[in-house]
């Protein structure tokens, strides 16, 4: 009963967490649309998913492995401290090395020239949020400090963009005001981190260091395999439609897919850390029984509704957001199974690896298939969505594969 109550507290924190953020979305987006456009939009959308690459590399799959080394040792405050010194060190590191790459593509390709200034601030933004602790508060199944603290950020966000941003020439104020956000509520974490959990930045040594990046080099690749693709669509978008117009839209669009997956994601999240100590395997065949109707239903709402959803949203420039939105719900409807089955199943039952080559396989395929599109000259918005869809279907089968294969040799 006790590790219920947790699970449900950690998923009901995940939860608020993520309407947090529906809450905060809804008003800043469709203000920022407004006032921005759909090209100066467009361009914060391509500054994003630039600066994707590098959050994916300052967070090296730390959220994974390291969580799953607090989950083992909770108990113990200096291995934890360790765990904690060793992530910070090596996030450093690839920030400061990301910042020098940074400054070289921005400084040789002619796309950066006129926004140099919106690249860097998303940059200091990335870097200082991937220095927050999230892998210790997940470990320890104490999601309460990640859901204050994103309400912080967004808070602090919210209140300064409503207030200062005006005008479209005003944009840099987006990654300004996101960086002075996390930066506070860095502050705040590791206020928490020092005085409650009583977990401090302790010695170690290079061994400890050593150890951390093995530990999570394997996440790494996954994680760097499933967000590519995505950052990769807008990108080639960008270079596809440089007015910015159809990175908008793509992007718009996006944002109400990414909402209705963060749905998905806290109960995922929650299980993970529950299942590692737990491996109950009933569990996910009840979640996946009760909740796929339900989102089946939503897709369809979504479908019918969509032009008039973005239209109410994003304004009436941005009703072809719509059309792209209809073209990518699917994707929405297979990621509750193609989270669950992923590492809060595959973990346990010992497929870790195979969670991970899953992804690596499934951007693989994405990336070929959109390289091969774009030589036959049939790369447009629409064949970027549907070869989106053909991704996240394949890394489903993958996992449902292994799932079945890991099963099988429990019962044997």
């Amino acid at each position: 009963m006790k590790k219920n109550n947790k699970l449900l507290e950690n998923t009901f924190m995940l939860y608020l967490l993520v309407f947090s953020n529906y809450f905060f979305g809804f008003i800043t987006v469709p203000y920022q649309t407004r006032i921005l456009g759909p090209e100066i939009y467009g361009q914060l959308g391509f500054a994003v998913a630039f600066t994707m690459y590098f959050k994916l590399l300052f967070d090296f799959g730390f959220i994974l492995s390291a969580t799953e080394e607090v989950s083992k040792n909770r108990d113990n405050k200096e291995t934890l401290s360790k765990i904690l010194t060793s992530v910070t060190v090596l996030k450093t590191i690839f920030i400061a090395i990301g910042f020098i790459i940074m400054l070289i593509i921005i400084n040789s390709f002619e796309v950066f020239y006129g926004y140099k200034l919106l690249y860097v601030f998303y940059f200091l933004y990335v870097a200082v949020d991937s220095l927050q602790p999230d892998y210790l508060f997940r470990g320890l199944e104490n999601m309460k400090v990640i859901t204050i603290r994103n309400v912080i950020i967004k808070s602090i966000f919210t209140a300064l963009i409503i207030i200062f941003l005006k005008e479209k020439s005003q944009y840099l104020l987006v990654p300004i005001f996101m960086l002075m956000g996390s930066f506070f509520a860095l502050i705040v974490v590791y206020l928490n981190v020092f005085k409650k959990e009583k977990i401090k930045l302790s010695k170690i040594t290079k061994e400890d260091i050593k150890n951390e990046f093995n530990n999570s080099k394997i996440f790494f690749l996954s994680r760097i395999a499933s967000t590519i693709y995505g950052a990769t669509n807008s990108f080639v978008l960008g270079l596809l439609y440089p007015s910015g117009a159809m990175v908008g839209y793509y992007t718009s669009a996006d944002k109400l897919l990414t909402t209705g997956k963060s749905a998905c994601s806290p109960i995922a999240d929650g299980v993970y850390p529950y299942m590692i100590k737990n491996k109950d395997m009933k569990l996910i065949k009840k979640l996946l029984t009760y909740l796929m109707p339900i989102i089946a239903v939503g897709c369809i709402v979504c479908f019918i509704f969509a032009k008039p959803i973005c239209i109410l949203l994003f304004g009436k420039e941005f009703a072809f957001a719509g059309t792209i939105l209809r073209f990518m719900l699917p994707i929405l409807f297979i990621t509750l199974p193609t989270y669950l089955l992923g590492f809060p199943t595959l973990s346990p039952l010992g497929y870790k690896k195979q969670a991970n080559s899953s992804v690596i396989i499934g951007s693989v395929f994405h990336l070929t298939l959109l390289l091969l599109l774009w030589i036959i000259k049939k790369i447009n918005i629409y064949t970027i969505c549907i070869l989106t869809i053909l991704t996240e279907l394949l890394i489903l089968l993958i996992r449902i594969f292994y799932v079945k294969e890991g099963i099988k040799n429990e019962k044997n």
